[in-house]
């Protein structure tokens, strides 16, 4: 009789650990700090100086600098460059390489490339990996407007995936989401593009990109990472 009562009480006193721990996981899931808790980092430009860079931006190549649009302020590229030249900002104290990464794009401008898209792993201005939209087809050209994932590696650029989509000058949100050699790229929440790649597997630098000519405004580009859990003794 004293065995089963000593046995309902290890019992009891682990379903009320379980129920605790329960309480736990739920609560820390509503204040974002479950056991798969990640870190995020988010820009949206409000706070900056219009007609200057933003800060922790590079000005690596192309004219990067806030305007304001639609009564926000937002981040341009205003460089009208040839169509060889790749326009490239990137956060400089950025360090990451899975991530879940989205920024809100506009095209407003360009005659022989619009559009644009977010970087990722980035060593330097000549290898990264990129997600770009088009929402215009370009002069001279029978191309559609798309929505393409490339990497550029020494400076090359090579196609990893491509989707064919509706094109307008309206607000779009880019979003891509990697896990080591995995890539997968969003539209306005669609997903459309879908890849595995080895060139980039360490973590680089995050930013924003457009070609040429394209004229386009950047807002509310957010990332976030899964963050490790920690080894115990």
């Amino acid at each position: 009789m004293r065995n089963a009562l000593a046995s309902r009480g290890r019992i009891s006193s682990a379903a009320r650990v379980v129920r605790s721990l329960g309480r736990l996981i739920l609560v820390a899931s509503l204040v974002g700090l479950s056991p798969f808790s990640s870190r995020e980092a988010s820009w949206n430009f409000e706070t900056e100086e219009p007609g200057q860079a933003a800060e922790g931006f590079t000005n690596d190549v192309g004219r990067w600098e806030v305007v304001n649009a639609d009564g926000n302020l937002v981040l341009a590229q205003r460089a009208e460059n040839r169509l060889s030249v790749f326009n490239l900002t990137l956060v400089e104290q950025s360090s990451y390489r899975d991530v879940d990464l989205s920024v809100r794009i506009k095209s407003v401008g360009g005659e022989n490339e619009r559009g644009g898209g977010l970087v990722w792993r980035a060593k330097d201005k000549d290898n990264y990996y990129l997600v770009r939209y088009n929402p215009h087809s370009a002069r001279h050209s029978p191309r559609r407007p798309n929505f393409r994932l490339y990497k550029i590696e020494n400076g090359k650029l090579t196609q990893l995936d491509h989707a064919d989509v509706p094109g307008d000058s309206d607000w779009h949100t880019i979003r891509i989401t990697t896990c080591g050699t995995q890539i997968v790229g969003y539209l306005d929440e669609a997903k459309l593009l879908e890849a595995e790649d080895m060139a980039f597997l360490d973590v680089g630098k995050i930013g924003l990109w457009t070609r040429s000519d394209a004229c386009s405004l950047f807002d509310d580009l957010t990332v976030s990472t899964p963050i490790a859990p920690e080894k115990r003794p």
